[in-house]
């Protein structure tokens, strides 16, 4: 019997500035908001406990690039937070003195965003000369300093998707086993602007992330329970069906937590994943019978409307003999 999960996350979103440029940034229309300051911060940590979370994330925006992160790092231990995560480009951790200091607030898992193998395209994807040597020093880093976990993520575009085995290769270089490859979400930002550019068919892209995926078997399965993950984020499951649930991120996260929150300067959900359901993807009447069907959160809503529901192809359960 699969025991069921009580960790409560929260992933508090304190501003949407950034060092870098991403060509595919979902929060590209986000950047001007006013972030929010030291004590409203503290404020939405202080609420997220009380409503019962132990996990909280920093996502953004680049946390690293505010004074008074590796603080806010500490209040969220001070207040009770089991594990406090933060994504990141990256580049702030290239410096030593910085990243110790992050480092010793009490982060327990840092998350480095890799977008290529290779400078010239990374740095392309983030429109900053020489974010990719930075990001490096950042991974060295964290390598010799930091006492958490580290993991990475990778925002899976037309421009990057045929280098999915080649990124996975380099990541797994580092001997990283906790990684994971996010389709993009076209909904929103940047590449709901350039659409044709920036979002690749399900056809063209599964076979690339399914070779990625498959680094993993090399692993042998990985340790046992949930110790590492190297999994597809936002994919329909039709084209993963022998991946899922091991290596498919929503049915980790629901195997993780009971409940996922988001708290942001512009918007506050306390059900992310039923909003994210709801709101943002959709199951089109032909996968009705499908024997993923349950476990699927579908495509994304723009998806359906450009490209249409064509490649979708619904899993037959099998015959009983």
């Amino acid at each position: 019997m699969r025991k069921i999960p009580t960790s409560r996350k929260v992933v508090i979103v304190p501003g949407y500035q950034c060092n870098n440029s991403c060509v595919f940034c979902i929060n590209s229309d986000k950047r001007a908001l006013p972030a929010r300051g030291t004590a409203e911060v503290r404020r939405e940590m202080s609420l997220a406990a009380r409503r019962g979370c132990d996990y909280l994330e920093f996502a953004g925006g680049e946390n690293a690039i505010r004074p008074d992160f590796p603080e806010l790092v500490a209040s969220a231990r001070r207040l009770g937070f089991k594990q406090v995560a933060a994504a990141t480009n990256g580049r702030m951790f290239a410096y030593p003195e910085f990243a110790r200091r992050v480092f010793d607030s009490g982060l327990t898992s840092l998350i480095f965003s890799v977008h290529s193998h290779k400078a010239q395209l990374h740095d392309a994807l983030t429109r900053v000369e020489g974010s990719f040597e930075q990001l490096l020093r950042g991974i060295e880093n964290a390598k010799k300093y930091f006492r958490g976990t580290v993991a990475t993520n990778t925002a899976v575009t037309r421009l990057n998707y045929r280098s999915l085995p080649e990124i996975g290769r380099f990541i797994a270089g580092f001997a990283f086993y906790n990684s994971e490859f996010i389709y993009a979400d076209p909904n929103y930002g940047s590449v709901k602007k350039d659409f044709k550019r920036l979002m690749p068919r399900l056809r063209d892209f599964a076979p690339y992330m399914r070779k990625c995926l498959d680094i993993a078997k090399e692993w042998k399965g990985g340790p046992p329970g949930l110790g590492y993950n190297w999994s597809a984020r936002y994919v329909p499951l039709c084209y993963f069906a022998e991946y899922y649930p091991r290596q498919v991120s929503e049915a980790r996260e629901a195997r993780l937590f009971s409940n996922v929150q988001h708290v942001a300067p512009d918007y506050t959900s306390l059900d992310a994943i039923k909003g994210r359901r709801e709101l943002g993807r959709e199951k089109p009447a032909k996968c009705l019978g499908c024997a993923l069907y349950a476990g699927c959160e579908g495509i994304w809503k723009e998806y359906l409307r450009v490209y249409g529901d064509g490649e979708l192809k619904p899993v037959r359960a099998p015959r009983p003999s």
